[in-house]
């Protein structure tokens, strides 16, 4: 029995599956890295960094596929370092400690240690804390990786120890150059095979991959793997085998990481900025990547009262009852209803005299204290209250004509603020010509 478990894992061995493409194609060297060339571009950061053999800790930020992990790998070994590698997701305090010790073992001998964590924004405050010492000593040279934004998820004792780097997504061009040389490497990608890829149908995977090279070899690899050889074993891809093989792509979005604030500000903006058309689209973007509907309707509300205000009071009607409406009718139908708001409140007038009226209030309310209320506006509910003069000299607004009277409504002390100061556009234009002739002291 054990001489047969033997001869199957030496089978096993023989026969295993070789790896995906994508990871074949990983560069080996800088030579065949693509892309972040505002970081590896002549006299720029990482180049300085290989040429010098001096690696500070690093936090690399970008999205999925644009070399985060390959240049960890590239880096490491240009210092002539040992790499060890974990994801957060399935690593804790334990196994950092146990790369903490080998790191030791490893600096007794002359030897540099890189930790390279994939994700590492997944770790917790108490992980992150763990390392900091170890960074700082210089035990271990950490590289981080992660999609979201790092001053959001990661601490900031870790943060001032690591140069933050920005990745951008591979561009089109770029990702072309990728699959062009998948094609034609005859050690790692298919150039042994007779595979003919039409120019168009290289333009279109290059576009659909939106900047990740992962994405991009991967598709290839589904492409080539499905399309059946022809008599003389070729293999040829046309734009049709595209339209075959792929289902829609998701849209790239996380709600709890920074894309989820980039679209719903691009979003809002469009709202305040009076692009009806901007607007539809981030809206059709948040719906399409899976975002909780009331979400954005909560966020057409405060448009309609932040940035329409009484320009048209109208606008925090039809945005709540957008809300209502999508609570009642839910999706996709409840959807047309979040549109429909979003494009009124886009065309509406705006005007934020309320909002900066109340900021203004708040300020002085923070300013002055609790500043008392003026005696003739006092609430005279007992007898007491009455003979201390409570309410004397209050002027009942309905016993004038207009239900109007000029009288002082704020404390001495401010007594000749001015909060709210209506725009001349829309409603809010009535609102101000009849607040001037009302009211003689606040004109101008």
């Amino acid at each position: 029995m054990a001489q047969r478990k033997k001869e199957h894992g030496s089978e096993s061995s023989l026969f295993a599956p070789r790896p995906p493409l994508a990871e074949r194609l990983r560069p080996r060297s800088f030579s065949e890295f693509l892309g972040q060339s505002h970081l590896l571009g002549k006299d720029r950061l990482l180049s300085r960094i290989v040429s010098q053999k001096k690696l500070p800790s690093l936090i690399l930020w970008g999205p999925p596929g644009c070399g985060k992990t390959t240049l960890a790998r590239l880096l490491a070994k240009e210092i002539g370092a040992r790499l060890i590698t974990l994801s957060a997701v399935d690593s804790g305090v334990k196994d950092l400690r146990k790369v903490i010790e080998e790191a030791r073992r490893m600096a007794t001998l002359g030897h540099k240690t890189v930790l390279f964590i994939d994700e590492i924004h997944r770790f917790n405050k108490a992980q992150q804390d763990f390392l900091l010492p170890y960074v700082e000593s210089g035990l271990v040279t950490l590289i981080g990786a992660t999609t979201e934004n790092p001053s959001f998820e990661v601490i900031a004792p870790l943060l001032s120890r690591c140069k933050i780097l920005v990745l951008k997504p591979l561009s089109s061009e770029d990702i072309r150059k990728l699959l062009e040389r998948a094609l034609s490497d005859p050690e790692r990608g298919y150039g042994r095979e007779n595979i003919e890829v039409e120019p168009k149908a290289l333009d279109l995977l290059a576009q659909a991959a939106e900047g990740d090279a992962r994405v991009a070899l991967n598709m290839l690899e589904t492409l080539v793997e499905s399309t059946l050889p022809r008599e003389d074993g070729s293999r040829r891809i046309g734009v049709l085998d595209l339209e075959r093989v792929f289902l829609e792509k998701p849209l790239r979005y996380d709600k709890s990481g920074e894309e989820h604030y980039n679209l719903i500000s691009a979003f809002h903006k469009s709202l305040r900025g009076s692009d009806p058309d901007a607007a539809l689209y981030w809206l059709a973007r948040m719906l399409e990547a899976g975002e909780d509907p009331l979400y954005i309707a909560r966020r057409i509300v405060v448009a309609a009262s932040e940035d329409v205000g009484n320009a048209d009071p109208m606008a925090l009607v039809v945005a709540v009852s957008a809300k209502e409406a999508y609570e009642f009718l839910g999706s996709p139908e409840g959807e047309l209803a979040l549109a429909q708001a979003a494009v009124y409140v886009a065309c509406a007038p705006k005007s934020n005299a309320v909002y900066r009226g109340l900021s203004a209030a708040r300020t002085d309310a923070r300013r002055h204290g609790a500043l008392p209320v003026p005696m003739h506006l006092r609430n005279p509910v007992t007898a007491l209250m009455r003979a201390l003069g409570y309410g004397r000299g209050y002027k009942y607004a309905h016993d004038f004509p207009e239900g109007f009277v000029e009288q002082q409504y704020l404390p001495d002390e401010l007594r000749d603020r001015r909060y709210y100061r209506p725009t001349n556009r829309g409603f809010e234009k009535t609102i101000r010509e009849r607040l001037l002739k009302w009211w003689r002291g606040k004109k101008g």
